[in-house]
């Protein structure tokens, strides 16, 4: 059976699915094992999130890594996931970043733990406690799996908690763009700059914007604001896109549509503005982060083609 250190590692479960006379029917997951509790265990698998609960393994054991180049990818979109969303206060521990933004968004006020900080691990972890301490906000570390495994396991020993598990889905946007586009829908005006209803619609989510948020929205060169409007110019959608990195990543955020314009297909159409958007300079795959737990956006992105490259923790002192 599976332990905590094994957490953050490639593995194959054998699930119990059934029983046929006196037989008992069996089916296999593969993937990365981002979560194990009492009760169940949570696979990320090519497909999507699994949870399973244990009563229902039969054998479950750790696999050899997919890839030798899954760090480096990893450290690689958790660094163009940083400069899209950046935190005005920043401080380096060696490879890892230190971020502030008054508590506006855990990715703007979380350590992310890649890379070496030049320390023993438990000497960085002190000093990211001693950091954000300074600075009066909670320490929170960004916990990239499986990159940060070591990481994880030694704040469990210290008893730090976790936030929801987040997945970092990904598509390439030649594929995104071939997705059939609605009929009948209102166009998507893709701005450089909010408006204040764009506003007001985020903060129903995230809560109130300070100087600080509007401060990261717009802290990115290469940013796009998508509002979609009904033919009284009311708002019905709303997202946020930004290219960033070497590899020229499309990132899209805080994709939102009005309660009463929902399943109308939407999100799925301004998805694709932004990715035609960011084609348009020189980008070729997108990235997005959602909560694991947020099963209307999490089936949606599946629809559209998206896959889970790698999740991450959110640890809590």
């Amino acid at each position: 059976m599976l332990r905590q250190q094994d957490v953050g590692h490639r593995v194959v479960v054998r699930r119990i699915v059934g029983v046929t006379g006196d037989r008992a029917l069996f089916t296999d997951a593969l993937g990365e094992l981002v979560d194990l509790t009492e009760t169940d265990l949570t696979l990320a698998t090519a497909k999507g999130t699994v949870r399973v609960p244990l009563r229902e393994v039969h054998r479950a054991k750790r696999v050899p890594p997919a890839r030798r180049a899954v760090a480096a990818d990893v450290i690689s979109l958790e660094l163009a996931a940083d400069e899209a969303w950046p935190a005005p206060v920043r401080s380096r521990l060696g490879g890892w970043i230190l971020r502030a933004a008054d508590n506006w968004t855990g990715r703007a006020n979380s350590a992310l733990a890649v890379g070496d900080p030049d320390r023993p691990l438990d000497e960085a972890i002190d000093a990211v406690v001693r950091w954000y301490t300074e600075r009066g906000q909670q320490p929170l570390i960004n916990a990239p799996m499986p990159l940060a495994a070591p990481v994880n396991a030694a704040l469990d020993e210290r008893g730090w908690t976790t936030r929801p598990l987040t997945l970092v889905q990904t598509m390439p946007l030649a594929a995104l763009l071939k997705t059939a586009a609605g009929s009948g829908l209102p166009p998507v005006d893709l701005a450089d700059a909010a408006s204040d209803e764009w506003y007001a619609m985020v903060a129903e989510h995230k809560g109130a914007l300070p100087g600080t948020a509007l401060r990261i929205l717009n802290g990115v060169p290469e940013r796009v604001f998508a509002h979609v409007r009904d033919t009284d110019g009311g708002l019905l959608a709303v997202a946020r896109g930004a290219v960033t990195g070497p590899d020229r990543w499309l990132g899209i955020s805080l994709l939102q549509t009005a309660p009463a314009a929902r399943r109308q297909g939407l999100g799925a159409h301004v998805v694709r503005a932004l990715a035609q958007w960011a084609s348009q300079r020189g980008s070729t795959r997108a990235y997005l982060q959602v909560e694991e737990r947020n099963a209307a956006a999490v089936a949606l992105y599946n629809r559209l083609g998206f896959t889970t490259h790698h999740t991450y923790l959110t640890r809590q002192l």
